[in-house]
């Protein structure tokens, strides 16, 4: 005879129940492959690593030993709207996680009532007569929904994977300010450094031109000479103008980064260009280890992943308990024993029998973003690898361009001064002295773009890696 023992039935319920629960419709996740090079092109040695995005970018900027950078990178951290921005869409995505996992557990309410209640004396079975008396309830209720295909599970496993993905939007947001300042900053430089060529240029064609016209007086120098003389000495000022208002315009920008008025904010202009960092060495690449952007990516395939198993729990019945209890007197003492109920149930079962099609859909939905989501992975990682390589490319061949630049300008302002010499010893004519001079300020200021490229490349590069000190090395 089976044993209807109330404890073996009851504990035969349990297991089942703890069975079903472990069900899960989602797919065994995997991470999308992408294919990643053995080493980078443009650098021996360099090889993929293992995730490690969580850990902090550190200071990178520190590389570059400038206190005025720093002090902008602190202001932007505290003061940026656009960080902002992205902080407090990471608290509502951790929000909403929350709200998500709360599913997990049982509903819990408490009610009161007190009230005076009059009954018809025609009411149906009554005696005749009309009653009144007071009602005082006090108690609970409890609903638990049974997650027996892990809808709820996988739910906030996609609202968990979400907020991760947040984390490293937030991350990545972080990161895109510090470039943004930084490249804005030696941008800034750069064109400190071309204004202060032009003003020198200025004053040397200023002379170059009083001598012209002295000579012109003198009856030595012909007017044309005059008027190229002028010539130079007017287009120098003209570039001397517009380099003024780029600078004005690129400090603008910066006190946008920085969270600051553009009419109250400015930096003052420096003497000396920063010294670009040197090429990076043969060194292990932390490329998939800091990139936030391919973490937010991978945890949003994994978030449309769990969102399949949603969908397609939409097919079996959704179960869900409930119970009431508590007190309930229409006179006396109402915490009292005698005064006491409850209710186990109902244990309702609701499944959709028909709808069109619509879950069906809902599934190719889910498998559909869950594709996009992976391809938008991959490209994300192979946006990553690309930019490595522009940025190690960038870093090499303008350290080249640079050597050779700097030749140039230093051939150039050799030319410039033999022209003049030449000039004043009635050797030459003022035309090889305004071709000199003008080739000498183009070299100069072809070298200072040159260099303001290798500092932004330096930048482009810390990014491409995802931050950090070592990364800038």
């Amino acid at each position: 005879m089976a044993d209807r023992r109330p404890g073996r039935t009851g504990a035969a319920a349990l297991a089942l129940a703890a069975l079903l629960s472990a069900c899960s419709m989602a797919p065994e996740y995997h991470a999308p492959e992408t294919a990643a090079p053995a080493q980078f092109k443009e650098v021996a040695g360099w090889t993929a690593a293992q995730p490690r995005d969580e850990e902090g970018r550190g200071l990178w900027w520190s590389v570059y030993d400038d206190p005025v950078l720093a002090d902008l990178e602190d202001r932007a951290a505290k003061a940026s709207p656009t960080l902002a921005a992205a902080l407090a869409r990471y608290d509502a995505a951790r929000a909403t996680a929350r709200v998500d996992a709360s599913a997990l557990f049982p509903q819990i309410g408490v009610n009161g009532q007190a009230s005076r209640d009059r009954v018809s004396a025609n009411r149906p079975l009554s005696t005749g007569s009309a009653r009144e008396y007071d009602n005082y309830v006090s108690g609970g209720s409890i609903d638990y929904e049974l997650d027996l295909w892990g809808r709820i599970r996988n739910q906030v496993k996609a609202a968990g994977a979400e907020a991760a993905a947040s984390v490293a939007d937030l991350a990545s947001a972080q990161l895109s300010l510090q470039a943004a300042v930084a490249d804005a900053y030696f941008r800034l430089r750069g064109l400190d450094a071309q204004a202060r060529v032009l003003d020198e240029s200025v004053k040397a064609f200023t002379r170059a031109y009083d001598l012209t016209a002295k000579r012109h007086a003198g009856g030595v120098a012909s007017g044309i000479d005059v008027n190229r003389a002028g010539t130079v000495l007017g287009n120098a000022r003209a570039q001397e103008a517009t380099i003024a208002n780029q600078r004005a315009a690129t400090e603008h920008e910066i006190a946008a980064l920085v969270g600051e008025v553009a009419s109250a904010f400015g930096v003052p202009v420096a003497q000396v260009m920063p010294a670009p960092p040197a090429p990076p060495s043969a060194t292990p690449s932390e490329l998939l280890q800091r990139r936030p952007d391919i973490a937010a990516a991978e945890r949003r395939v994994f978030a449309a992943n769990a969102r399949i198993g949603v969908a397609k729990a939409a097919f079996f019945p959704s179960l869900s308990l409930g119970a009431t209890g508590g007190w309930q007197t229409t006179n006396g003492s109402l915490l009292t024993t005698p005064n006491t109920f409850w209710s186990l149930g109902p244990l309702s079962a609701l499944l959709n029998v028909f709808d069109g099609g619509r879950r069906s859909a809902q599934v190719r939905i889910s498998r559909a973003e869950y594709d996009e989501t992976a391809a938008d992975y991959r490209q994300t990682v192979l946006t990553a690898f690309r930019q490595v390589e522009d940025a190690l490319a960038a870093m090499h061949h303008l350290s080249d361009a640079s050597v050779a630049q700097k030749d140039a300008a230093d051939a150039a302002q050799r030319t410039s001064d033999i022209a003049m010499s030449r000039y004043r010893d009635g050797a030459s004519d003022y035309l090889d002295v305004v071709t000199a001079q003008t080739d000498a300020l183009a070299a100069e200021r072809a070298y200072i773009t040159v260099q303001t490229q290798r500092m932004q490349a330096s930048v482009a590069f810390v990014k491409a890696l995802g931050g950090g000190p070592a990364a800038a090395q």
